[in-house]
């Protein structure tokens, strides 16, 4: 074992300097050690390295093009269980088995296709995948229908066969079973022969090719010895030679020839006419003249004209030049053989020998100028004749000799044929030129066309044409090819922004739009132009706009823009004004000029939110009052220092000096030297109460003055109070003042009540200011917009107003507030009405319109892209044109025109000279007619269009017939007499004679050839009646609901309203047949109004009005709210969501902050002391004080009115009363308590805070005052607080009132919220400068409920159907506007309908085929017919059809089910006795899917037709042919799913079959190991009488017997039940139950049902003994009687009397009554009950007067609650010893 190894890693990147195969690449070797470790490479054995350098193919970018993946095709499907031999594959298959299949992929050159190295493709695209899971799908095996019934014997005498066969549904798929045997034979014998059975039968074959006859002279050069005829010499081949040809001859007639079919096809016309005397003419082997005219029909070349049709494709003529060479080859020709045949003519003539009919003919065509083979340059006809084998068949098959089969005449043998030519075609023509003429490298392709002419067309079955016409795609390429046009989509300028369109139904706003804003609707028009690619970039938009031509929309591709779009009209802002400040002082209206002594007192208020159009709107914002003495500055008092005595005292009498600061009008502080001509405020005059005095309180503020202004009778006051804290001492001290001295009242706003203000109207129109032309100029150069053009100027009106009086002087108001009267405005440009130029006149309708009575009409239209503002140009009224369309051209059509049928031409007199009457030039022939092609106007044209445009082109040959000399000739039947009237009379048709037939004796016989025909007058009766269903309701036409003003309302479509439905009328004539409806003088339909109900949206009141805020401090919420009146219906608006608790309300509910100072408690002063501890003599001590709390609304002037309580913070509440201690004289008297001061943050217990008095009155000697300071910890929640913002949540958007939707604006609020949850005034926040980060207003949008706007209706369709019931006219709408928001949905019905009038189906349609008869012998090749006639139906399918005149079909073209090629006849084979022959094809059977539980496998579906064998004679059933089955795919299918059924048992076994989904019962399909059992047999068998084998194997009995089993379990007997009956509802015996022996041999009379059915049971057996469980039931019978009569005594026993027989010798023993319970029980035990028979009496009291006799129960009652006396119970003991059993 070595020790190092070398080890190679991966090959690196392909590296070199050029592309291709020169590059190399390079991978590591290295040696490494078997621990794993590397090592030297000295260590491994260098002669082992590997290469580590190669050269590789260097891949580049280009060799994409070069390079690809070649995939091969995917093998077959192999199992997945085959590669795993453990796995045991399952047994049943239900789905499919699971598989794997591959396949080869390599790398190719794309050129040649040669191998190259993957790597070079896998630079560029992944490896495909080499495997695929593939389904192998489960064996289906072969289904087939059931057997038909049994056929006839074969045979009328003798040992025959008869055949039951069946078809084949679905073929074996997959490797299922094949088919079974599809002919079940039968050995029948009718009856014995008499006499000797024929075993001949005369058979002809086929007819064979078509030959040219030969030459005369070398027919009679190669003449044979005549010892034998053809016929003699045929039947004398060997059996088994005739046997094989016998054979092949049935074949190739089983096949068809195609020869002989073609040259057998017979017109239409010919079997249309043979309908009269075709059998005639079939019977008697005579053919009339009539027959030379009948034939019209013969080959058609249909299978070139449906390629023709298919590829659409036109050949080209044959050239000119090669059609005059062949002529003049054909003429040179025809001399030659014009002289050799004058030649021997002469040679004849001279010899002076018998004239042969041919001869004869040849004489008689030499001086006419005739084609011999008629026709044109496409065709060659000519004449042959073709023959047929008769031979006499023995019935094992074997062919004899002709004299075994014994009848008068034989068969024709030759017949005249077509010689057959295949089709010859020119060359191809060049290619034509592109069909596109311009470049575009993105759009689409043209197309170029090269055909080929037909030369020769195929003849007598000759070989098809090829295809004529091909077609590929091209684009034209060159540098002088120009570049497409291309077409863009543009648009108009949007309309005006419309909110109205939005409105729902009940919306007051539709009654006034003025003013209406918000979101809105905006249309505009979108047309197609010709992009025009060399507009210079500098052209102006207008231009540009003039530029643009409409054409059709079709030419623009891609999708056209939007035609509407939501806008947005902006919401006019109102003016918001803030609250009248205070009336300032009275002040100079201007302090500059204080000239004038006029003065006015002024108050002002300012704009919170600006309306959209300036402050112009606003309501006034000063007010002013006329004043005297008016000053610019005055002094204002900031405070009153503290008291000072005068002479320097200790109390007494003594001054406040006031701190002043100089203002000016406005409140501001100003230079103190601005007020030095104001009047200097002076020192106050005060006391400071000595130790005795008395002691008062300081004045309070001044109250709110109690007018604004002052009148005659109203005077503006303002009073203060002051109370006493002390009082004074009885000797020497100041008194206390009496009560009024301790109120003071002062005058206030005594300047009179009159208010004066200025008063503005709104702007006037901008005019052009002509003044100042420049400033318009540089305007409009700096703006350079089209909004603007120049600047103008508007004015308004400004008045002085007086309030609640009106317009004063001027000079009453302040002439310095006076507002401006004019201002400068931007002027709007004028914009003129922009149009495009007129469209293209529209193309006029296609001019071949057959038909069109009316002229049609074009258009060509404008639009306008610009509308006119400002007063430009305005647009013109006319905007489209119409003009009628030139008159119309002839349609191009083409039509074939047939010429003159030929001369009749017989089968050449050589052949037929051997025949009975050959010297007679007579007899069946073929006739040749020329075809030519003809445009509608008679102009000539190819033959290739009528092939390309025409219907197929008509036969160039017919049968004929030359009338030999005994044969009658007739015309054409006339038609039919009219009818005078119908019902009456009758109609008749003649013909007559001709020729030489008139002096025929035969042909006189009226009754072989009658000459007139009768027939009764029809007699027509029509009935109409309606069919279908009512259609739509049905609006009228054009009608649109306008919307106000005139305007339409967008999604106001008039869809409702009356409108009508129809339903379709049906005629019917007397046949049950359908005809035109104008037969029962009907329109075609029934009218009938209808109603299409009108959508109603959802009504909802008005907004209720805003609720007051939750929270009177701080943030709550505020709610209005909209209740439901009326629920959508119709498909109108739906309403908003509701309320989900009360689903009839809906809330819009948004956050509100209420202002904390906005309610304030007021106090007033303390009262007077109320001492309650009276010192008197010093009138000191404890006492009360009260006084009044109230809440008031805060105003900028102060607290104004009194409000309700609760509306001010209670916790603020001050105290209304206190308790204190009145200071006695020289105590010292304090003021009151001043405010907290407030705690410093954050709070802490460590921190206090505090509060101060001054001292009022100094106390006496030797007393001291009381602290004047307290303090107290500042604790959290308590006295100390902590502040922080709120923020609320968003409100609902908020729109203006005069929008519907669109933009709007949404608000939140902050809130200042202190630590222990309240909320308070936001000052207290402010003060902390806390941050207010928070937007507070934020633009939001309502979506706009758009409602669903629809098309109009488009034109109504075509009928679906041609004719028949079903048809309907449908027209369609489309949304053009899918509904937003809450709009009005779309409604459901985008389609509508109505019925077409209702017109007969006719259709072409076949007869059954005839019999196949074989002419002249008994079996063989035969012909069979058919017609073809004109039918009517009324297209449902339902209704059979009937045949009708054939005129009516003549508009149709004559086709059967699509097939334009009619055959009315074709070759059959008649079997000849005995023969085993195979039936026809069976139709193909439907598509039929691959499926499992109804689910398609993806195998594709498969259609199959069959052919069984059917047998006549025992002998010859080895020799049948094999049955036959054809498979194919087809496309669609369904689903069948296949399943047992099973019968009832009859004895042990029971039908078992297969059926299928469509009811339809089969062989095969079904599982073989899911089938039930069929039988059921016992072992051993039941041979008892009435036994029967069960369902589970064993012996069992019959309805009506009951089994009898032996101790082993084996059924021992049968035996009859007796019948117990019990009777049914019906029965009038209800109350009566028998039972009664039952005959074993009657049957029960009630057996077919369940309802009355009888019960058995048979207690005697066979001997007459009763069986053993008769005793056992017995016994149990007596044992339950004796327990119910027990229950019964107990529960008596227990009842409410208790019966006993007493045992002692006590006198007081015996019956008695008694009561264990509370209640009444009505039944007693039977000893009372005898006692109470007998008439014991209870002992009654005796009573002075009668009592009323008591009722029954009430009697009862008093007995039971009596005890019995002593006579009672000896009464009852003698009555009690025949009740001792009982009790007992």
């Amino acid at each position: 074992m070595k020790a190092a190894a070398l080890h190679v890693g991966p090959w690196g990147r392909c590296m070199g300097s050029e592309c291709g195969p020169g590059g190399s690449q390079s991978r590591a070797v290295w040696c490494a050690h078997s621990e794993g470790w590397t090592t030297l490479h000295t260590n491994c054995d260098q002669a082992e390295r590997p290469d580590n350098q190669q050269s590789c193919f260097r891949v580049c970018d280009w060799h994409k093009d070069l390079y690809e993946w070649q995939l091969g095709a995917w093998n077959q499907c192999v199992p997945v269980l085959m590669r795993s031999t453990a796995v045991q594959r399952p047994t049943v298959c239900s789905r499919g088995e699971e598989g794997i299949q591959t396949r080869e992929v390599g790398c190719v050159q794309k050129a040649n296709g040669e191998p190259a190295e993957d790597a070079i493709c896998e630079y560029f695209e992944p490896k495909p995948r080499l495997e695929q899971a593939c389904l192998i799908p489960c064996p289906r095996d072969c289904v087939v229908s059931e057997f038909s019934p049994w056929t006839s014997c074969s045979k009328t005498c003798g040992i025959g066969l008869r055949n039951r066969i069946r078809f084949v549904l679905a073929p074996p798929l997959f490797g299922g079973a094949a088919c079974p045997n599809l002919t079940e034979f039968q050995t029948c014998q009718p009856g014995l022969c008499e006499g000797e059975e024929n075993l001949y039968s005369l058979r002809v074959g086929p007819w064979g090719p078509c030959s040219v006859p030969l030459p005369r002279q070398t027919r009679q050069a190669e003449k044979p010895p005549r010892e034998g005829s053809k016929r003699s010499r045929e039947s004398e081949k060997p059996p088994k030679e005739g046997n094989k040809q016998s054979r092949e001859g049935e074949k190739s007639s089983r096949g068809g020839d195609k020869q002989v079919r073609e040259s057998n096809k017979q017109s239409i016309g010919r079997n249309k006419q043979m309908r009269d005397d075709e059998k005639q003419y079939q019977e008697n082997d005579k053919n009339s003249k009539e027959g030379d005219k009948e034939s019209k029909n013969g080959n058609k070349p249909s299978i070139l004209n449906r390629k023709l049709a298919r590829g659409n494709r036109k050949p080209d003529r044959p050239s000119i030049q090669a059609d005059q060479q062949k002529q003049q080859k054909k003429a040179k020709n025809k001399r030659k053989k014009e002289k050799i045949r004058d030649k021997s003519k002469k040679k004849l003539r001279e010899r002076g020998k018998t004239k042969d009919p041919e001869t004869r003919e040849l004489m008689k065509k030499k001086n006419k100028n005739r084609q011999r083979r008629p026709g044109g340059k496409f065709w060659d006809l000519q004449v042959g004749y073709q023959t047929r084998e008769v031979t006499c068949v023995h019935k094992n098959g074997n062919i004899e000799a002709l004299s075994f089969c014994s009848q008068e005449a034989l068969p024709v043998t030759f017949q005249a044929c077509v010689i057959p030519k295949d089709c010859d075609v020119t060359e191809w023509s060049e290619w034509s030129a592109c069909s596109k003429d311009c470049y575009d490298p993105n759009g689409p392709k043209g197309e170029r066309i090269r055909t080929r002419g037909v030369s020769q067309f195929p003849i007598g079955g000759g070989t098809d044409c090829p295809v004529l016409e091909e077609r590929e795609p091209c684009s034209p390429l060159g540098d002088a090819v120009p570049a497409c046009i291309v077409y863009n989509w543009k648009t108009t300028e949007w309309t005006e922004c419309r909110v109205d369109v939005l409105l729902s139904q009940q919306d007051r706003r539709r009654g006034n739009q003025t003013g209406l804003c918000g979101g809105g609707i905006q249309t505009r028009e979108v047309y197609c132009v010709q992009a025009n690619i060399d507009t210079p970039p500098n052209l102006s938009s207008l231009k540009s706009k003039e530029a643009s031509r409409p054409v059709d929309s079709e030419l623009c591709l891609g999708i056209p823009p939007n035609t509407t779009q939501l806008c947005q009209i902006s919401c006019p802002v109102e003016c918001e004004v803030s609250s009248w400040s205070a009336w300032g002082p009275c002040t100079y209206e201007n302090c500059q000029d204080q000239t004038t002594k006029k003065g006015f007192k002024l108050r002002k208020r300012g704009i919170i939110n600006e309306p959209t159009d300036g402050t112009g709107n606003c309501p006034h914002l000063v007010e002013a009052i006329p004043c005297e003495d008016p000053s610019c500055y005055e002094w204002l008092v900031v405070k009153l220092e503290g008291c000072i005595p005068d002479n320097e005292k200790d109390c007494g009498p003594g001054i406040q000096i006031p701190q002043v600061q100089c203002v000016n009008s406005d409140g501001e502080i100003v230079q103190k030297q601005l007020c030095r001509d104001a009047i200097l405020p002076m020192p106050t005059i005060c006391e400071v109460p000595c130790p005795k005095d008395c002691a008062l309180s300081p004045w309070t503020s001044w109250s709110l003055c109690s007018h604004t202004c002052s009148g005659k009778n109203t005077e503006g006051k303002q009073t203060r109070v002051r109370s006493i804290l002390a009082y004074n001492a009885g000797e020497g001290g100041v008194q206390c003042p009496n009560i009024s001295a301790l109120q003071e009242v002062r005058n206030c706003n005594d300047h009179p009540c009159t208010v004066y203000h200025w008063q503005t109207g709104s702007w006037g129109q901008c005019i052009e200011d002509s003044s100042n032309p420049s400033t318009n100029l540089s305007v409009g150069r700096i703006r350079g917009d089209d909004a603007s053009c120049s600047v103008g100027m508007q004015t308004r009106k400004v008045i002085c107003v007086r309030v609640n009086v009106g317009q004063v002087p001027p000079k009453k108001c302040p002439e310095s507030l006076r507002p401006d009267t004019v201002r400068p405005c931007l002027l709007p440009c004028k914009r003129d009405c922009i149009v495009t130029p007129y469209s293209d006149w529209s193309p006029c309708p296609s001019t071949c319109e057959e038909g069109a009575k009316t002229k049609k009409k074009q258009y060509r239209k404008r639009i306008i892209i610009q509308f006119p503002a400002n007063g430009g140009q305005d647009c013109p009224e006319v905007l489209t044109q119409e003009r009628e369309c030139e008159a119309q051209s002839v349609c191009h059509g083409y039509r074939w025109k047939t010429h003159k049928w030929r001369r009749c031409q017989l089968v050449p007199w050589s052949i037929r000279q051997d025949t009975p009457g050959a010297q007679e030039t007579c007899g069946p022939g073929l006739q040749f007619r020329a075809v030519s092609c003809r445009k509608q106007d008679g102009g000539q044209s190819d033959v290739e269009a009528c092939l390309k445009f025409s219907s197929p082109m008509p036969p160039l040959t017919q049968l004929c017939q030359v009338p030999c000399q005994e044969d009658c000739q007739l015309t054409n039947w006339s038609k039919f007499s009219s009818c005078t009237a119908d019902c009456v009379g009758v109609r008749t048709r003649k013909r007559i004679l001709v020729g030489k037939s008139k002096k025929l004796d035969q042909c006189k016989n009226t009754q072989s050839y009658p000459l007139s025909e009768t027939q009764y007058c029809p007699c027509n009766k029509y009935n109409a009646q309606p069919v279908g269903n009512w259609s739509d309701c049905i609006l009228p036409e054009g009608s649109r609901m306008e919307g106000q003003l005139g305007m339409k309302v967008q999604g106001d479509i008039k869809e409702c309203g009356q409108g009508y439905r129809y339903q379709a009328m049906v005629c019917y004539d007397q046949d049950n047949r359908i005809v035109e409806t104008s037969r029962c003088n009907s329109h075609g339909y029934i009218e009938e109004a209808c109603i299409i109900p009108c959508p109603s949206d959802c009504k909802l009141s008005e907004w209720s009005n805003w609720s007051r805020c939750s929270k009177s401090c701080g943030s709550g919420v505020k709610v209005r709210s909209k209740w439901l009146r009326e629920k959508p219906y119709n498909g109108g608006r739906p309403c908003p969501k509701l309320d989900h608790v009360n689903q009839a309300q809906v809330y819009e509910v948004v956050p509100c902050v209420s202002d904390c100072g906005q309610y304030v408690w007021v106090a007033e002063p303390w009262s007077v002391w109320k001492v309650s501890n009276v010192d008197l003599r010093n009138n000191c001590g404890e006492g009360v004080q009260t006084r009044k709390i109230r809440c008031m609304l805060n105003t900028i002037d102060g607290p104004s009115e009194q409000v309700e309580d609760y509306l001010c913070d209670p916790e603020e509440m001050p105290l209304g009363a206190r308790n204190s201690q009145l200071p006695c004289p020289e105590d010292c008297v304090l003021s009151d308590w001043g405010a907290w001061s407030p705690c410093s943050l954050p709070c802490s217990e460590n921190r206090t805070h505090e509060r101060v008095a001054y001292p009022i009155r100094k106390p006496g000697k030797e007393k001291t005052c009381p602290p004047t300071t307290e303090a107290e910890p500042c604790k959290l929640n308590r006295n100390c607080f902590h502040y922080s913002y709120n923020i609320t949540d968003w409100s609902t958007c908020q729109l203006s009132d005069r929008a519907v939707c669109g933009n709007g604006l949404k608000t939140r609020m902050l809130d200042c919220v202190r630590s222990d949850g309240k909320s308070v005034d936001l000052s207290f926040c402010k003060e902390l400068g806390l941050e207010r980060k928070w937007q507070m207003n934020a633009s939001c949008v309502v979506e706009c409920p758009v409602n669903c706007q629809l098309s109009e209706w488009s034109t109504w369709s075509g009928c679906t159907h041609t004719c028949g019931l079903a048809g309907k006219l449908w027209r369609t709408r489309t949304v053009i506007q899918a509904p937003q928001g809450d709009g009005r949905p779309c409604p459901s019905q985008m389609k509508q309908w109505k019925p077409c009038l209702v017109k007969p189906c006719y259709s072409w349609r076949y007869s059954a085929w005839s019999e196949c008869k074989s002419e002249g012998a008994k079996c063989g090749e035969g012909m069979r017919f058919r017609n073809v006639s004109c039918f009517v139906s009324d297209g449902s399918g339902q209704q059979d059809s009937s045949v009708v005149d054939d005129e009516l079909c003549g508009d149709l073209e004559l086709s059967v089910d699509g097939d334009r090629e009619i055959v009315l006849q074709e070759t059959c084979t008649v079997p000849c006795p005995g023969e085993c022959y195979l039936t026809d094809w069976t139709i193909w059977s439907p598509c039929q899917l691959s499926c499992v539980s109804g689910n398609d496998l993806g195998f594709g579906s498969v259609q199959v037709r069959s052919r069984a064998v059917v047998a006549q004679d025992p002998e010859n059933l080895l020799e049948c042919p094999e049955q036959e089955l054809e498979a194919k795919p087809c496309t669609g299918g369904q689903c069948f799913e296949y399943k047992w059924r099973t019968g009832p048992w009859r004895a042990s076994s029971r039908r078992v079959w297969c059926q299928r989904s469509d009811g339809l019962n089969v062989t095969g399909g079904c599982l073989a190991a899911a089938k039930p059992i069929s039988d059921r047999s016992c072992d051993p068998p039941c041979t008892k009488p009435w036994s029967l084998c069960t369902e589970a194997g064993v012996c069992g009995c019959e309805d009506g017997y009951t089994e009898v089993m032996t101790s082993d379990g084996l059924l021992d007997q049968c035996t009859v039940i007796p019948v117990l009956e019990i009777p049914t509802a019906g029965d009038n015996r209800a109350d009566v139950k028998t039972i009664r022996a039952f005959n074993p041999i009657q049957p029960a009379a009630s057996a077919p049902g369940r309802a009355g059915r009888t019960w058995f049971l048979q207690p005697f057996g066979p001997d007459g003994t009763l069986k053993t469980w008769v005793y056992g039931v017995a016994a149990g019978v007596f044992v339950l009687l004796v327990f119910i009569i027990s229950m019964t005594y107990l529960a008596c026993f227990c009842g409410c009397c208790l019966c006993h027989k007493s045992r002692s010798s006590s006198p007081s023993d015996g019956a008695y009554w008694s009561d264990p319970s509370s209640y009444m029980v009505p039944y007693t035990c039977p000893a009372c009950q005898k006692l109470e028979q007998e008439g014991l009496k209870r002992p009654s009291q005796p009573q002075p007067q009668p009592q009323p006799q008591p009722q029954p129960q009430q009697q009862y009652e008093a007995q039971i609650q009596q005890p019995p006396s002593s006579q009672d119970d000896s009464q009852l003991e003698q009555s009690l010893p025949h009740f001792e059993t009982l009790i007992t």
